[in-house]
């Protein structure tokens, strides 16, 4: 009889850890019970929720992390700031509650171990007929410990210059490819396609694409918002200027960092 006592209770706390180890499993394959990764700067109240979240990789390098930091927490102020304002001018768009925002700063290539390329994600919803976003970049000198410009890699960047009359053109060519990928209206592409001028603060936020070659930058990226070269249905555009296209009006820098081609995939991983 205790033989067979011993034999039960056995067989129950077996059966126990193996319903406690399934609910482990699923627990963490679920992602409504998996913890949301922590905002690193956030603003709540009855006119606002906002978040800025910063990539693991950009945190591994603190002045980085802590620029991006500043950055977004001005952002976080100034939206907090418009909520409390709207709510006085017009309480009744605040009835469902209140906006919601939110910024992502990940890192989307580093090159030659020095020229860091960010991409800036916003998510802004005022309760108007859709949700909006927007992109932007930062360029990030490790050696200066500073945000810097494409310049240092072009022999001149003059607005209507020759650098920057090429670039466009490259542009220009890059996003027609991916609009007939979309089916896009012709005549309505043109319309669009005049936003896009020989200026380096009217061209587009700009990345260093990453390349085959270690180290190296295959060229660069472009990278439109809803509404800055198409219609907000058609969501965000990246347009992609191989270096080769650029090389005559490379500096000994730009000459150094570019090279290779496009990897694999990363025109899937940008749209």
């Amino acid at each position: 009889m205790d033989i067979e006592v011993t034999y039960h209770r056995a067989n129950v706390r077996a059966g126990s850890f193996a319903i406690l180890s399934a609910l482990a499993v699923i627990a963490l394959a679920s992602p409504s019970l998996a913890a949301d990764p922590k905002p690193d700067a956030t603003v709540k109240n009855r006119n606002i929720e906002a978040r800025v979240f910063l990539d693991d990789k950009i945190k591994a390098d603190a002045p980085l992390a802590a620029d991006c930091l500043a950055e977004g927490r001005k952002w976080l102020d100034k939206n907090a700031a418009d909520a409390a304002s709207s709510r006085k001018q017009d309480p009744q768009f605040f009835k469902d509650g209140g906006w919601d925002f939110e910024r992502k700063y990940s890192i989307r290539s580093v090159v030659a171990d020095r020229y860091v390329s960010v991409l800036r994600d916003d998510y802004m919803d005022t309760h108007g007929a859709h949700p909006n976003s927007d992109v932007n970049t930062v360029l990030w000198d490790k050696s200066e410990s500073k945000r810097i410009s494409i310049r240092p890699f072009f022999t001149e960047t003059a607005d209507n210059g020759a650098t920057m009359k090429a670039m466009v053109k490259a542009v220009i060519a890059s996003l027609r490819i991916e609009k007939k990928k979309r089916d896009t209206s012709e005549t309505a592409t043109e319309e669009w396609f005049k936003g896009v001028e020989p200026s380096l603060l009217k061209i587009g936020a700009a990345t260093l694409a990453p390349s085959t070659e270690p180290g190296k930058s295959s060229g660069l990226t472009f990278h439109y918002p809803p509404y800055a070269v198409g219609p907000y249905a058609e969501g965000q555009y990246v347009a992609f200027v191989p270096w080769e296209t650029l090389k005559p009006y490379l500096t000994p820098e730009g000459a150094r960092i570019f090279g290779g081609a496009r990897r694999k995939g990363d025109a899937d991983e940008q749209q």
